[in-house]
């Protein structure tokens, strides 16, 4: 009798032993020190250009940054900006990669979003003023009243024209642009229906390898030297009804920007985006990719575009940051 009371009392132990394996191992699949908190959406959807700027959170997905805190990442490819931010707010995607001109003016217009984190920030010839040699357009100051192309859906392009050529002394008001994709643009320049375009990086890199076009002036100076040009944002509700979400989109987000340190990993996940040969990718000229969100820094932007007279309404841009209350 004692003997089979102690066998039971021994299997017994052994059987609770066993379910607390079980149990921790469960514990640990869904929280662990880095995400202390299960996410309430395991899909995000990202909205985004084949740009540059895009290039860091996808080789963080490579690296399964997202995946260690629960999440899976699913782009929707946008053409432009105004394209990115439709989706995030008809709900197609839930984060959007968005240039922070158009981003600071929906939001002065009364759409409430809540930025992730930045994205990009522009460097020595990232953006600038492009033409072909031997069209009469070779220094800022040989048109008074040039006729620029533009990007379709870049209205940031016509604001660094402007504010570059002014400063060479060419009156803001006497620029014509025009708006056109790569190719149009590179006929518009043969054909001198457009005196020089404004493009960014990898384009003009491809201008320059594919047509010979070169650089007549940098916008990505002066008062837009260092100027931060996109971030992630998602919509205000969203982001507040799914708080371990977006955190946890942030963490990895932080973690993915470090990894464009390495210029040869952006220039090579650059040419699997962009199908642009290796040759042109290591030409491209590259800003830098903020491993912080910086109040600060898009303050910079917001400023920027009240003194611009694009937004009637100082941005404070605190309001658009995570932690702030819902209302």
């Amino acid at each position: 009798m004692r003997v089979t009371l102690i066998r039971r009392l021994r299997r017994l132990s052994v059987l609770g032993m066993s379910m607390c394996v079980a149990l921790i191992g469960v514990a640990c699949t869904t929280i662990s020190p880095e995400r202390p908190y299960p996410v309430e959406q395991q899909t995000l959807r990202v909205a985004a250009r084949a740009s540059v700027d895009v290039v860091p959170l996808r080789l963080g997905v490579r690296r399964g940054f997202f995946r260690e805190e629960g999440l899976q990442l699913r782009f929707v490819k946008q053409p432009t900006d105004a394209g990115v931010l439709r989706a995030v707010m008809d709900g197609t995607a839930d984060v959007g990669l968005v240039s922070n001109y158009l981003m600071l003016r929906r939001a002065a217009e009364g759409t409430r979003f809540e930025v992730q984190g930045e994205a990009y920030t522009c460097g020595p010839n990232t953006m600038a003023l492009v033409a072909l040699p031997g069209h009469g357009y070779e220094v800022p100051t040989d048109k008074p009243d040039p006729i620029i192309g533009v990007e379709p859906g870049r209205p940031f392009g016509e604001l660094a024209t402007r504010m570059r050529l002014s400063t060479e002394g060419v009156d803001p008001d006497d620029i014509t642009f025009v708006e056109l994709g790569f190719s149009a643009m590179m006929d518009a320049l043969q054909s001198g229906k457009v005196d020089a375009v404004w493009m960014t990086e990898p384009n003009i890199s491809r201008a320059q390898k594919e047509h010979g076009a070169e650089i007549i002036m940098d916008t990505a100076r002066g008062a837009l030297m260092d100027f931060p040009l996109s971030s992630y944002v998602a919509p205000h509700h969203r982001a507040h009804a799914r708080p371990e979400t977006y955190a946890a989109f942030r963490r990895a987000l932080v973690r993915s920007q470090a990894l464009a340190a390495d210029g040869a990993a952006v220039r090579s996940e650059l040419s699997k985006l962009t199908g642009l040969d290796r040759t042109t990718t290591q030409m491209v000229a590259l800003g830098t990719f903020p491993t912080s969100l910086n109040e600060g820094r898009l303050q910079r932007v917001a400023d920027l575009l009240h003194r611009s007279g694009v937004v009637a309404e100082r941005i404070a841009v605190v309001e658009l940051l995570p932690g702030r209350a819902a209302s």
